[in-house]
């Protein structure tokens, strides 16, 4: 066919070996509609097209899918745990379980405090807190005595399994004592330890090794965690502050009513003993611990974070303690077919929420967040299976971020920043403030006192030094005016220490008639930096709101999924062991030892009116709360104070 006789639709076509034949097919079959009958030969070049197509497939896909491999095992990267697991519903082989307690929070100190970290480092809104990333539930925290419990009733459903009555330390309201979590895991052949930050002598450390009627009965605590105890020594591990109730009465620092020397009895019972951050840095973080060992690092409770970070050569962090525990637990377990059990205690942001301070509020909660971090790091890395349950025993303060200053209806804010600007406690500054005055002469015309200050109990460094010894006579102080305390107050107390510029008059008017008794005066500061930040707070004392369950893993904590009683989580923790059993050997002993030679151990009789069951406690017109308070329970000695 010559050229000009080609097919329309052949012309610039490329040539094959086969395209004369193909083209005039091809265009017949356009022109027509009608498909070609020819039958295509798939020659060599074709299927080493499709070989090479599907070899790069498969060599894709196996790229891939290493690819996700190793990046999940670096993401994943722990050792094959050593024994562990579980096997018809109960738990199997070697495993460590960590308890974490953080006193008083309630969802809203969360909140709190993560809108504060946020706006004081300039982090997204999406940034959380790690406790955020492993909420799985929540809990209700009624005791058997009250809607709202205390921490001795919620710490005793946490050690026991068991609801009990206010001011009950792992003893229930039939008087009985109750066997304990951490005693049971002694039993079973697991090491044991508590971590706080208040004493550790005060109602949820106590309430995992000890058996008193009330919670008041600290010297007798020491004494039963110090091995003094029905069961023997019951603890491996101690560390956190409450030293004056560990020595004599004849001792500067002691706050016993008696004159026993408990550090020299813990030492006899084989512990030894560290007291001092010099001491504690020798432990190196675990690896020079000899146990059984008792660190007390304060003469009462350790400073609110928000101040100890000023005083860090002298008291040790909740983080820097547990991770120190940690590492002795491990290492002392390493040979053994057993675990251990260890019960952190985030202790005195229950103690901000008390003063109504958001300042102290969102330093002690960063304090828990970081060492719930630091426990999860260590499960992590650790070759033994096991499991970290945190959960509060109650909200403190009512606390709300939110606040209504007038009588108008309220625009919707609150400002974290505000909390920023400030460096120290409410209650720091208040005792900075009784020092002032202290070393001064001011008339008591000025102040409103009538009489010298008591000594209250406090974790200020200032408070535990600055009081003189009994019959000791303090020189007299050079003359103080009142505007010369005013103006401390205005420049040292509020600018420098709270961050506050704008103070009114009747604000510093209250501080300076106020001044010397430094609970009414950390009230004070701390509603003064409230109102600024519109933070909101409807008691001093507890609520009872429900409060979040946190797990390292959700699978290994499978019971506490959802909404649940404070007592599951404490059946939890026996069964994680699986201790079921062995909680009510230990309770059976020692209903058995109390039968045999009596109930002494447990401190003094309380009458029944302590004890009550809910329904028969009702609303008697607030002047009769009052005036049934004034008579007294038989619970608190005269002059003392104490947080719930």
């Amino acid at each position: 066919m010559a050229r000009g006789d080609e097919p329309l639709l052949s012309q610039g076509r490329p040539s094959s070996d086969h395209s004369d034949e193909r083209s005039v097919e091809e265009e017949d079959a356009l022109l027509t509609g009608q498909k070609t009958q020819q039958s295509r030969d798939y020659g060599w070049a074709f299927w080493r097209e499709v070989g090479l197509f599907v070899w790069a497939a498969i060599a894709t896909a196996l790229v891939i899918l290493f690819a996700v491999l190793y990046s999940h095992q670096q993401q994943t990267s722990k050792p094959t745990p050593s024994g562990g697991g579980w096997k018809d519903g109960k738990p199997t082989g070697k495993r460590n379980l960590i308890f974490m307690v953080s006193d008083g929070v309630g969802p809203t100190s969360l909140s709190l405090t993560r809108s504060f970290r946020q706006a004081a480092t300039g982090l997204p809104i999406d940034d959380v807190l790690v406790l955020d990333e492993y909420l799985i539930g929540s809990s209700r925290t009624r005791s058997t005595s009250s809607l709202i419990t205390d921490s001795a009733a919620g710490a005793t459903a946490f050690s026991c399994g068991q609801k009990s009555y206010n001011g009950a330390i792992s003893v229930l309201p039939n008087r009985d004592p109750c066997g304990t979590v951490l005693e049971a895991a002694k039993r079973a052949g697991y090491m044991t330890g508590l971590v706080v930050t208040t004493r550790i002598t005060d109602a949820t450390p106590a309430c995992f090794a000890a058996h008193v009627n009330h919670r008041d009965e600290e010297d007798r605590i020491a004494e039963q965690e110090v091995g003094e105890h029905p069961l023997g020594r019951v603890l491996d591990l101690m560390l956190g502050g409450g030293r004056c109730h560990f020595l004599p009465n004849s001792t500067d620092g002691s706050c016993r009513k008696d004159g026993r020397d408990i550090v020299d009895l813990a030492k006899k019972n084989g512990f030894s003993y560290v007291s001092d951050r010099k001491s504690f840095d020798g432990l190196n973080f675990g690896a020079n611990v000899k146990l059984p060992l008792l660190g007390l690092f304060a003469g009462t409770d350790i400073p609110y974070e928000v101040d100890r970070r000023n005083m860090n050569d002298v008291y040790p962090s909740l983080d820097e303690m547990a991770r120190t525990a940690l590492a002795a637990l491990k290492s002392a377990t390493e040979d053994s077919d057993k675990g251990f059990f260890l019960m952190i205690e985030g202790s005195r942001i229950d103690h901000a929420g008390h003063g109504n301070d958001p300042v102290a509020q969102v330093h002690e909660v960063l304090a828990y967040d970081a060492a719930f971090a630091s426990v999860l790091d260590f499960l992590a890395e650790d070759d033994v299976e096991g499991v970290l349950v945190g959960t509060s025993d109650h909200e403190t303060g009512g606390l709300a971020t939110a606040r209504q200053l007038h009588d108008t209806y309220p625009e919707y804010h609150w400002f974290p920043t505000v909390l920023a600007n400030a460096t120290r406690s409410a209650e720091n500054l208040a005792y900075q403030l009784r020092d002032h005055i202290a070393g001064k002469h001011i008339s008591p015309l000025d102040t409103g006192i009538t009489s010298p200050p008591r000594r209250p109990r406090s974790s200020s460094p200032s408070a535990e030094a600055s009081s003189p010894s009994e019959g000791e006579v303090s020189p007299s102080p050079p003359t103080l005016s009142d505007g010369d305390l005013k103006s401390y107050i205005r420049t040292h107390l509020l600018a420098s220490g709270l961050g506050v510029h704008d103070p009114s008059a009747s604000e510093i008017h209250r501080l300076a008639h106020v001044a010397t008794d430094p609970w009414p005066a950390s009230y004070i500061l701390a509603d003064i930096i409230s109102r600024r930040a519109q933070v909101g707070w409807t008691t001093h004392g507890h609520s009872a709101v429900d409060v979040n369950i946190y797990a390292s893993d959700p699978e290994q904590a499978r019971p506490l999924l959802g909404n649940r009683e404070n007592t599951e989580v404490g059946r939890f923790l026996a069964e994680y062991l699986d201790l079921g059993d062995v909680v009510e050997e230990v309770t059976r002993d020692l209903v058995k030892k109390m039968e045999q030679g009596g109930n002494g151990w447990m401190g003094r009789e309380l009458e029944d009116a302590a004890v009550r069951k809910v329904g028969e406690d009702h609303y008697e017109g607030d002047f009769k709360v009052k005036k049934r308070r004034q008579e007294g329970c038989g619970c608190l000695g005269e002059g003392q104070l104490h947080v719930h």
